[in-house]
């Protein structure tokens, strides 16, 4: 029979705090620097580590070092304190490349008509009408039967739906979720044809920044992540190499602009133009909703290519 060890607050801080890229090396696993993370492999799939904390991309979960040594030495809890606290002994149990089956995306049933999704997006959150019909008329926005939540559709080349993100039509609902089977390369998009792609967290703030510059808008792409992961983005590029300068849209939060930094060293090593443009308010659809007093005179630049608008 086990017997239960009871740990100190201090004790636990301290297994807490252990530094995962130094426990990594200490294993003989090699790290590859990433701005201000290092990624590591488990198997092929790539693991974010920052201080002692980890973020594995693929299976969307992440943690602290006792976390990460239960997860990826199979211990219980009682043995990563022990190993974190004590000798380090074992060796990380790391996953072979592993492929999930993809489960077949089933897009919700539509209704026979868009009066809530009209009224939601129009009255809540101050879409532009012409906009709003340009993506319903293409058949990007739908109401679903079911539950009449906002249906933004991803296509791929041949118009084939490949990703289904919901939000609910309710003024008071907080619901938001990509559909099972969606693949988010295919997030919600539109693909113009000069040199210039904007980029989004949400499709909200995407049809929300375009009301705010509706002039000549469809010459230009426009992506909206569905999170913060740059999947989508790079897929886009890749897809259509005229697509050549890249304005990252993201919230004015620490998580957008985190993940706009990040995006952007990736950009600069890829040889892209970039601006990072930063919403007055949360995001975009907070901007258009409750628009500043006053607009700036003139564009504010740094040497990193961030422009306030």
């Amino acid at each position: 029979m086990s017997t239960h060890i009871h740990y100190t607050d201090e004790q636990k801080d301290r297994a807490r705090q252990t530094d995962i890229a130094e426990l990594l090396r200490s294993q003989g696993e090699t790290l590859k620097r990433s701005g201000k993370e290092y990624e590591w492999r488990d198997g092929g799939q790539k693991v974010t580590v920052r201080g002692n904390l980890w973020y594995h991309q693929y299976e969307r979960e992440g943690g602290d070092a006792i976390d990460f040594v239960r997860r990826f030495m199979g211990k219980s809890y009682q043995e990563a304190m022990d190993y974190l606290l004590g000798e380090r002994s074992g060796t990380l149990t790391v996953s072979p490349p592993v492929v999930k089956e993809q489960k077949p995306l089933v897009p919700p049933k539509r209704n026979d008509n868009m009066r809530r999704v009209y009224a939601y997006l129009l009255k809540h959150r101050g879409i532009d009408r012409e906009v709003l019909n340009h993506f319903a008329h293409a058949g990007l926005i739908y109401e679903d039967a079911k539950y009449h939540n906002v249906v933004f559709v991803g296509t791929d080349e041949t118009g084939k739906i490949r990703h289904i993100s919901k939000r609910g039509s309710g003024t008071e609902s907080t619901y938001k979720g990509n559909e099972s089977g969606s693949e988010p390369e295919y997030s919600f998009h539109y693909i113009g044809k000069s040199i210039r792609l904007y980029v989004f967290e949400a499709p909200i703030d995407m049809l929300s920044y375009i009301s705010l510059h509706k002039s000549g808008w469809q010459q230009h792409s426009y992506v909206a992540l569905c999170s913060v992961a740059d999947r989508a983005l790079f897929y886009t590029l890749k897809r259509h190499p005229q697509l050549i300068e890249v304005h990252l849209c993201l919230d004015s939060d620490e998580p957008g602009q985190a993940a706009s930094r990040r995006i952007a060293e990736k950009l600069f090593t890829s040889g892209y133009k970039y601006e990072i443009e930063i919403p007055q308010g949360k995001d975009w659809n907070e901007m258009l909703c409750h628009p500043p007093e006053e607009e700036p005179t003139e564009t504010e630049e740094n040497t990193w290519g961030i422009r306030f608008s």
